[in-house]
């Protein structure tokens, strides 16, 4: 009865904050007569606090620009977490862009839609975000290439690092930085998680979206940790391939050692 309550309640909450932030975000895109990048954040503050997830914040995220963050991805609800914290662009695969209310969302944020499959068009796709870095953005790229269970980390991909040297090719800038952030949800009502606990928080694959959020608008009260680890230069001379494993190595020490403080 108690989740029942609190999903339908949840789901008000959501569909309010949505069509709010749909109105006044399309505004301030078409008229540039208010700050756009003020209800994207706004939004994702409010889902989480619709959905029960806590965000704990560990370092913050770099200050220098352009910054691409790369990041391990377990759920949906990550883009929230990073959202909540600072004004950032993600990257997202390009079938999103076609889901029903999903795909216009991430239009009002200016998402990067790429195919992540297609691998003869990596070189457009990279030289998309390198344009966006070029800008001075800061550009999340969930670097495994698809979702975890939480309690691992996956290889991360080099090839969308490559944004990275097509951001200084385009002269704009001179350096650019790289910030390995580090995702784990640890508790659930305020009790460890566990590994098998952990599979409520995370949305792997091709499962479906609906059904996961009813399930954490049921659960409720989680708690995720984000750690900022230190930004590193890159320039001209630098290895994307060194870059990602450097940020692989980062973001593994720090997912570790929050599962176990947790």
């Amino acid at each position: 009865m108690i989740g029942t309550i609190r999903t339908i309640l949840g789901l008000l909450g959501i569909v309010a904050i949505t069509l709010w932030v749909i109105v006044v975000q399309t505004f301030a895109m078409k008229t540039g007569l208010i700050d756009e990048h003020r209800w994207p954040r706004w939004w994702h503050t409010n889902m989480l606090r619709m959905l029960g997830i806590r965000v704990h914040p560990h370092g913050e995220m770099a200050r220098e620009r352009p910054l691409l963050i790369a990041a391990n991805h377990i759920s949906w609800t990550d883009i929230m977490a990073l959202g909540s914290l600072g004004h950032v662009t993600f990257i997202a695969k390009s079938d999103m862009a076609r889901w029903p209310l999903i795909g216009f969302l991430c239009g009002l944020q200016r998402t990067i839609f790429v195919e992540r499959d297609r691998r003869r068009k990596s070189g457009d796709q990279a030289s998309e975000v390198g344009q966006r870095l070029a800008g001075n953005a800061a550009v999340v790229l969930f670097a495994e290439g698809t979702t975890s269970d939480g309690n691992f980390l996956s290889p991360f991909k080099s090839t969308l690092f490559a944004a990275a040297d097509i951001a200084l090719a385009a002269g704009k800038v001179e350096k650019m930085y790289i910030q390995p952030v580090a995702i784990a949800y640890t508790r659930l009502h305020g009790l460890p998680m566990g590994r098998r606990h952990r599979m409520v928080a995370s949305w792997i694959g091709d499962a479906d979206l609906v059904p996961h959020i009813f399930r954490l608008l049921r659960e409720g009260a989680m708690d995720v940790h984000v750690s900022f680890g230190a930004p590193v230069e890159y320039t001209p001379g630098s290895n994307r391939k060194q870059a990602a494993r450097h940020a692989q190595e980062e973001v593994r020490a720090m997912m570790i050692e929050r599962l176990r403080l947790s």
